[in-house]
Parts: C-alpha cells; structure tokens; sequence
C-alpha cells in the first residue's frame, strides 16, 4: 500500500502542513498522472514514493526561497508546466495563489484542465491554463510584466528561460528556476542573459532532495528594471541563440 507519509513528512520539513483534503488531492493528482501516462509521454517518473519525493515535493521546495503562504493574492505563471509541475502541486498546498501553467503542448494542457476540474482546484483562488509558446503568449493583452512569481522547472538552459520568464515579471517580482548540479555553471553563463532581461540573482540555494542524493537549486532573479520590447525574440530564436 502507497504510504503518504513519504510526502508529509517531507513537507514538515519545509514547514508545510496539508489538511486530508489536501492529501486526498495530491493522491488523486498521482493516480491521473500515472493512468494518463499509459497513453501520453508525461513523465518517465511513475513509481509512488519518486513522484511523491521529485515531484510532488520538489515542486514545493520553492518556499525555501519564497514564502507563498504570506502572499495571500499572489499572481504566479508556471512557464512549461508540462504535467503541472511545479504549478499543481502550488495550487493544492497554497490555494489562494492566483497561478496561470503555460505549455505549448495541446494535450498537456488537456490533461491538466481535467486535473484542475477533478481536482475543483477553482474553488479559492483562480487557476488558468494557456496552451501557447511562451514567446507568443507574452504578446497577449495585459499580459506582459503583470505577474508578481514566475517559475520553471522545465529542462532549457538559464539563459534561454531567463529569456522565456522575465518579460512576464513585473518591476519588483521573482522569477525562480528549479535547477541541478550544474546550476553554478549555468548561472555563470546565464548572467549576461539576466542583466539585458533587466534581471538581477538574488538568491541561490542548494539542497538535496529528501531521502535521495539528488541535488537540487533554487535560483531567485529579482525583476529591476523593465525588459526590452524585443525580448523574448520570436519562437525559436532564444533557444537556437541564446543570450550568452
């Protein structure tokens, strides 16, 4: 039998507590992820105790960096949510968030809305989906520099998701990457990226995921300044030529 303590126990260690309700939905959220799997490419990750732990919990390690349960009417954007990560698992812990997950994949986006209206995860606060490349969807009505959190754990380069994330970020919120053990050498890399995006790093945190040796970083790039109109350049272009 699936044991749920390997997910709450390792959320008392970041200070998150889940009511069953919010228990019942992360289980839920597991058993749709897995059965979807069956017939969709989501993740290569299916056994209960790893999605639980680099899933589930990793997606919520942002509060080692970020305090969400403070920011009561807080506007979030997850770039490249694929499955819903870390998007989901923020809206079951901390409901009040406002949050919009942006994939280009239809179908993904699919999965996800059936994940939010099983889920009722519009029941406080709102949760959107938009099935459009993030160099387009920043292009739509109001959109631009309205978000107060941006984050990814999607697999590009820094530079290229710098690229991506800080155009939605307003003056003054946070674009948080999830990265791996070669976060310092991305960010090295990344740092001309971040300054003509009108990004400055903030915080960098590294940390091991509980109960495994995978090495995890948090990176926190403050919005200072507005970005250029012409950022994000057009599909393909920032990851073809990144900002290096």
């Amino acid at each position: 039998m699936n044991d749920i303590k390997i997910l709450t126990d390792s959320l008392e260690k970041m200070n998150i507590s889940l009511s069953d309700d919010q228990v019942s939905r992360f289980l839920r959220y597991y058993e749709m992820l897995v059965e979807t799997n069956k017939v969709m490419n989501l993740t290569a990750i299916t056994e209960f105790d790893e999605v639980m732990i680099k899933h589930f919990a990793d997606s919520l390690s942002i509060v080692k960096l970020f305090d969400l349960s403070a920011e009561k009417d807080i506007k979030v954007l997850d770039i490249g949510t694929g499955a819903g990560f870390p998007g989901i698992p923020l809206k079951i812990a901390f409901p009040d968030i406002r949050i919009t997950l942006l994939d280009s994949l239809t179908k993904r986006i699919r999965f996800i809305d059936d994940v939010i209206n099983e889920l009722d995860l519009n029941s406080s606060g709102s949760i959107e989906t938009t099935d459009m490349r993030s160099e387009d969807y920043v292009r739509t009505e109001d959109v631009r520099e309205s978000f107060d959190l941006v984050v990814s754990r999607a697999v590009a380069n820094l530079a290229v998701l710098s690229e991506y994330s800080l155009p939605y970020v307003r003056i003054g919120g946070s674009f948080i990457s999830y990265k791996g053990d070669k976060a310092s050498e991305e960010l090295n890399e990344a740092k001309k990226a971040i300054d003509i995006l009108g990004g400055e790093v903030k915080d960098v945190m590294t940390f091991t995921l509980p109960g495994t040796d995978i090495s995890r970083t948090l990176i926190n790039i403050k919005k200072t300044r507005p970005t250029p109109d012409k950022y994000p350049r057009k599909a393909g272009l920032p990851n073809k030529k990144p900002l290096l």
